[in-house]
């Protein structure tokens, strides 16, 4: 019989494994303006989705549904658009 791995928190939340496992899933990230960009991510946060598109924390907001994300926080959305505070020109 197969046995499915459990999971925490409700159908409203965010499913992590309970197993102690490193979580992998791959996230869409939108430069906004510039470029979308499909990263795969291991325990990550979203400062390291920013370095993976290169791009500094100094210089750039991460949002998630519209809102802004501390970018030490761990990486839950499948989709997160990042929004360039400082360009040249």
């Amino acid at each position: 019989m197969n046995e499915r791995p459990q999971y925490e928190g409700d159908c409203g939340d965010t499913l992590k494994p309970l197993t102690g496992q490193p979580r992998t899933m791959q996230v869409t990230v939108e430069v906004k303006g510039e470029e979308t960009v499909d990263v795969d991510v291991e325990d990550a946060t979203y400062a390291d989705l920013l370095e993976r598109v290169d791009v500094s924390p100094h210089e750039a907001s991460v949002l998630v549904d519209g809102r802004p994300v501390p970018e030490d926080q761990p990486v839950e959305a499948e989709h997160v658009t990042v929004l360039r505070l400082i360009k040249g020109g």
